[in-house]
């Protein structure tokens, strides 16, 4: 049967709409050869057009809409749909090239026209494009809100979402990151109805990724995205891809992005995007710039000052601001020095004025004008911070740290220069609380948050060590976080402390050892009992050549316990543990006057580091800080409690003897003084939720499972129990959190780096959520070793001893070192 003209134009349509964009193209030219009227070659047309720009011949569909556009004039029928439709494209294809200004005023003759609900819509949602990209957010708004509504009186499902879509990417441009993700979210099940609308959507959601500062996962999506519309035969798609990637990579890996850039540009050159081709431009001479060395390769500055101007004629200020103040950190790098002031207006957005404060504190570091770098990455740094604190969820505040790492670079080396105790202090502790400042919010009980998060356990259990690949973990996992994104920050953060009234608070057995580190340099500021404070330069070389095999030794020698390799393998490692207490510690402890107790706070290059094992380090307390004013608020609550409970998860040999030995401990002080009997749960009866509870009516949990750490997410590093896993994102449901928490599971003391600063881990999101320590190994622990230790640190916390010191006492009359560490406020 012959189909009409009317018929294949319907086809053709749903066609594009799937993103099947080469049948739609033969489907529509047949619809063209067999129309019979004006009118009806006119929509064609439009569709048309719409199927040649996504597929790379945007001269060819203006041209098409232009001629029927002109038949229609000459026919004086220039008040119909189909001039409607065709004025749409037109504006359509204005918008794609990036020319909004010429788009505005066409779309806004087509909208006045169009009488059909869902043509109506889809031009509201295209001009809400051209004004988001002229910052007019609250007019962007209006015309999506209308869209939507035009959508759902038309029952055109698909479409309403993708307003929905669009509107969490107005929500991205304000800032609103928690909205964004939220909107983009709930329409992704109905607008990602094909391939290329999935890419559609993830284009967009990984720019919500990327300002969150989840630039891995942004990256990959991007990634992905970009070949999606590379196979579907969509370039201009596919360079808007490649733009955004480029965009992220710039923030640590500039070369890679000058070269992704670059593919944009030229992309966008062949397709005649003028707009697009200026945005790729500005941003490769960015990342060039951004390169350490110095070559031929960096921009001339004719080069940047034509880049500059072209960025400013096709409406992008910021970007060319953004350019402009890379080409001025650059020049100053380097000792040229831009005698010029940077000025800048309460529009600004916030990576505007972050550049710039860099911009003035690096210019101000040439000078040799270290406080002003200093006053200037600070000033820059607390614009940040004031955003970061409106989240309460951790992996969330932890991220966004990135957008201040190059600030937080300047001040720590300004403070480092400046040879000052008091001035390092303060900056040390600016790097702790800036990835760690904010406090939790407990989120609402929600059925359908724990139904996702058992989902995910079952989907763990079932899918083993490719877990996180699985594309139901992937949908689950954005649910979850989605919720955790949501929970508002409190207000009131740690308020930092100076160096004086940590002194005031040390007593008289407690040294303070703060290692800092910024481009290369690592220093440790030991702050004694008694005694001035004291900056003791590391060769921070030699530490990260001994670093990446510690990891390996300590599991090789948790596994050979006996053989003759045990004893090859334990030299080597002593032998490792020796150099580095030798080149960290061992003149700090001298400064220091040799104390019982050791506070240490740490930037991300030691992350692991098993500190009681140094063997300048052995028969002392020794607790992992956070910060030092987060051990001073904490210190009213330090100490093990007056109850405890024990978790044993499946398949741990030694588990039940470990759990019973350390309840011995608490038994025996219930029977002498009247104290909580002890608490523990095995198998059937060990699940996750038996464990929350629990964790809710003790003072000090202990829980042995068997334990893996998630290097991309975090939060996902969990502990087995008999229903599945316990995961980071289920210790914020906890209402109550005991004090101490004792982690018998390897690797659960380990973290994951972020932006060189701090870290983050198992630990850190039990102490996030109100633990005041954590007691963890960053790596694999011999059973029988963390049975006899773990048990013997009971009897110290039964008998009120803090947690650090009744785990040096523990290690002493053992005679066993391990990697076990207190984190948090140990003392």
């Amino acid at each position: 049967m012959r189909l009409t003209a009317e018929e294949l134009h319907a086809r053709g349509v749903v066609l594009s709409n799937r993103g099947n964009l080469a049948a739609a193209h033969r489907t529509l030219r047949t619809a063209a050869e067999r129309a019979e009227t004006e009118d009806e070659r006119a929509r064609i047309a439009g569709t048309l057009a719409f199927v040649l720009t996504r597929t790379g011949h945007p001269d060819e569909a203006e041209r098409i809409c232009r001629e029927a556009l002109a038949r229609a004039e000459a026919r004086g029928t220039v008040g119909s749909d189909a001039t409607a439709v065709l004025l749409g494209q037109l504006g359509a294809l204005a918008t794609a090239r990036g020319d909004h200004a010429e788009a505005l005023p066409v779309l806004a003759r087509a909208i006045r026209l169009e009488t059909n609900a869902t043509r109506l819509g889809n031009m509201l949602v295209v001009r809400s494009v051209a004004l988001m990209r002229r910052q007019r957010l609250r007019e962007a708004r209006r015309d999506l809100d209308e869209a939507a509504k035009r959508f759902a009186d038309a029952g055109a499902v698909h479409n309403r979402a993708m307003s929905i879509h669009n509107a969490g990417y107005v929500a991205l441009l304000e800032g609103d990151l928690i909205t964004a993700l939220e909107l983009m979210s709930e329409a992704r099940p109905l607008a990602a109805s094909s391939p290329v609308n999935a890419a559609i959507c993830d284009l967009d959601r990984a720019e919500v990724l990327r300002e969150a500062g989840q630039l891995e996962e942004a990256e990959r999506t991007l990634e992905s995205v970009a070949r999606s519309f590379g196979a579907a035969g969509m370039p201009q798609s596919r360079a808007e891809a490649e733009f955004h990637l480029a965009r992220s990579l710039v923030t640590h890996d500039p070369a890679k992005a000058a070269e992704v850039a670059g593919h944009a540009v030229r992309r966008f050159r062949r397709l005649g995007s003028r707009v697009w081709a200026a945005r790729a431009e500005g941003l490769r001479q960015r990342a060039l710039l951004s390169l350490p060395t110095v070559g031929r390769r960096r921009p001339t500055v004719e080069q940047v000052r034509a880049a500059e101007i072209e960025l400013e004629q096709v409406g992008f200020r910021t970007e060319a601001q953004m350019l402009r103040l890379t080409h001025r950190v650059s020049r100053a790098r380097r000792g040229d020095l831009d005698p010029t002031r940077i000025r800048l207006s309460p529009s600004d957005p916030l990576p505007v004025r972050l550049l710039a404060h860099e911009a003035r504190a690096v210019q101000a570091g040439a000078r040799g004008r270290d406080a002003d770098v200093r006053r200037h990455a600070a000033a820059g740094l607390e614009s940040l911070a004031a955003w970061q604190r409106s989240f309460g969820s951790l992996d969330m505040a932890s991220s966004i740290a990135m957008h201040g790492n190059a600030l937080m670079l300047e001040g720590l080396g300004a403070a480092m220069r400046s040879g000052r105790p008091d001035v390092l202090f303060e900056w040390s502790e600016q790097a702790r609380h800036f990835a760690h400042q904010v406090a939790p919010v407990r989120p609402p009980r929600d059925p359908a948050h724990a139904a996702d998060l058992a989902q995910l356990r079952m989907l763990r259990e079932e899918t083993g060590v490719s877990w996180e690949a699985d594309a139901r973990v992937h949908e689950l996992r954005e649910r979850i976080r989605k919720r955790q994104w949501a929970t508002a920050g409190e207000a009131e953060a740690v308020p930092r402390i100076d160096l004086e009234t940590l002194r005031a608070a040390l007593g008289t057995d407690t040294a303070l050892l703060s290692y800092v580190y910024a481009r290369g340099q690592l220093q440790c500021l030991v702050v004694p009992a008694t005694g001035p404070a004291r900056i003791i330069d590391i060769d921070a070389a030699a530490v990260r050549e001994r670093m990446p095999g510690l990891r390996a030794d300590l599991d090789v020698a948790a596994a050979v316990g006996s053989g003759p390799m045990a004893r090859i393998v334990r030299v080597a490692l002593d032998a490792r543990l020796a150099t580095l207490s030798s080149l960290l510690v061992e003149e700090a402890m001298t400064a220091a006057g040799d104390p019982r107790r050791v506070m240490i706070t740490t930037p991300g290059i030691l992350a692991g580091l098993p500190w009681t094992m140094l063997p300048a380090m052995r028969g002392r307390s020794v607790s992992l800080v956070r910060s030092a004013s987060r051990w001073v608020a904490a210190r009213p609550r330090v100490g093990p409690g007056a109850s405890a409970g024990f978790a044993v998860g499946p398949g741990i040999a030694r588990g039940p003897e470990e759990a019973q030995a350390a309840a011995f401990a608490w038994e025996v002080d219930a029977a002498s003084h009247g104290g909580t009997h002890p608490t523990v749960l095995y198998g059937a009866d060990a699940t996750v939720e038996a464990v929350t509870d629990l964790a809710e009516t003790v003072d000090v949990l202990h829980l042995v499972a068997h334990g893996r750490h998630s290097i991309d997410a975090p939060l996902l590093s969990g502990l087995g129990f008999s229903n599945g896993a316990l995961f980071g994102y289920d210790i914020d449901l906890i209402d109550r959190m005991p004090r101490t928490v004792i982690l018998s599971a390897c690797e659960l003391g380990r973290s994951s780096v972020r932006w060189g600063a701090e870290a983050l881990g198992m630990a850190h999101a039990w102490l996030h959520a109100g633990a005041v320590c954590v007691i963890a190994a960053p790596v694999t622990v011999a059973d029988d070793i963390a049975a006899e230790l773990l048990g013997a640190l009971h009897g110290g916390l039964a008998a009120g001893l803090a947690p650090a010191d009744a785990l040096a006492m523990a290690t002493t009359e053992t005679g066993l070192i391990s990697p076990f560490i207190t984190h948090g406020s140990g003392f």
